[in-house]
């Protein structure tokens, strides 16, 4: 669940689960058509998956025990700094908003559409082509991403997907069912979605992950003075990024009125940063503004009250990500 916040007009909620879709999309698909795919004669792989990944060149290779050989082009050079950010197209954002449920336990999430409205014209001014869907129920919910992941992304930079719901730990609420969050990214590894091997697949989380709550420490200033080859292998799950509202067991915390302090503080920082500071950096600037400019405030209830949050990143990126104007 998210932990609720009372408004300026001191409406109180909690953040903790939605098949209203804003229209089923039509994704494009890209034309260069980089990616390829080859029968050969493999006969080895990893002993765990079955997969190998190679990089020849500029091209991935993914070689599998079925004698299938995947290949992608490599989108970066095999020891730059930087991911690749001046393909023709920035990529698609999906964004799963979720405000109402089946369930009767999970209350309407009261501030959500403002959150979503943000996030997509914060993503719209990096180029991203933005996707929303409203209450959609699981089975959309995969349905949705089976359809993007067979996409092929090649004139894509990267690929982002957020959701806005109620969630426990390792559990995320659809509009009629609870899923891993799992279910998000595993259809994007590198063997299942060739064309973004090597490209940065972006993950933000506005959910729950648990019902604990953060008091918060008090600190006081102290007032004395302080003193290349050709080829190499890559992992499946290399080059992604998930971003937790909260660490696993705690509260989420969200306004009636002015969204969760989550997207609120990412959608600003971006909107600072996004062209001058690397990807990392920025969520660290959002941690921080997370962590000291908001604290929930619900009178009458001693417990719920002045309580604290700190975002939570899962980075396996393997390079900076910088956004590049386009």
């Amino acid at each position: 669940m998210d932990g609720e916040n009372v408004n300026s007009n001191g409406v109180s909620e909690t953040d903790a689960r939605g098949d209203k879709a804003a229209g089923a999309a039509v994704f494009p698909q890209n034309g260069r058509g980089e990616t390829k795919t080859e029968v050969t004669s493999a006969s080895r792989g990893c002993s765990f998956c079955g997969w190998r990944f190679v990089w020849e060149g500029r091209l991935i290779k993914c070689y599998k025990d079925s004698a299938e050989t995947v290949t992608a082009r490599m989108a970066s050079d095999r020891d730059a700094w930087y991911y690749n950010m001046n393909h023709k197209n920035r990529g698609i954002a999906i964004i799963f908003n979720h405000e109402n449920f089946t369930n009767p336990k999970l209350k309407t999430r009261c501030g959500t559409k403002t959150d979503c409205e943000n996030l997509a014209s914060t993503l719209r001014s990096l180029r991203f082509e933005v996707y929303t869907y409203f209450d959609a129920s699981y089975s959309k919910v995969m349905s949705v991403i089976s359809e993007v992941r067979n996409m092929d992304h090649s004139d894509n930079d990267c690929f982002l997907m957020a959701v806005l719901s109620h969630g426990e730990q390792n559990i995320i609420h659809a509009y009629d069912s609870p899923y891993q969050p799992e279910d998000l990214w595993h259809p994007f590894t590198a063997d299942k979605c060739p064309s973004l091997a090597g490209k940065p697949k972006l993950f933000f989380i506005q959910a729950c992950q648990g019902d604990r709550l953060d008091p918060g420490v008090t600190l006081m200033k102290r007032t004395e003075t302080d003193s290349g080859p050709m080829s190499y292998r890559i992992p499946v799950h290399a080059d992604f990024l998930i971003a937790y509202s909260t660490i696993p067991g705690f509260y989420s915390w969200r306004n009636t009125q002015r969204g969760s302090w989550f997207m609120q503080a990412l959608c600003e920082e971006l909107k600072k940063h996004c062209y001058s500071l690397d990807l990392l950096t920025i969520l660290t600037f959002v941690n921080r503004r997370v962590a000291t400019d908001y604290q929930s405030n619900v009178p009458g209830n001693n417990e719920m009250d002045a309580q604290k949050q700190i975002p939570c990143i899962t980075y396996m990126l393997t390079r900076l990500l910088k956004f590049e104007p386009k």
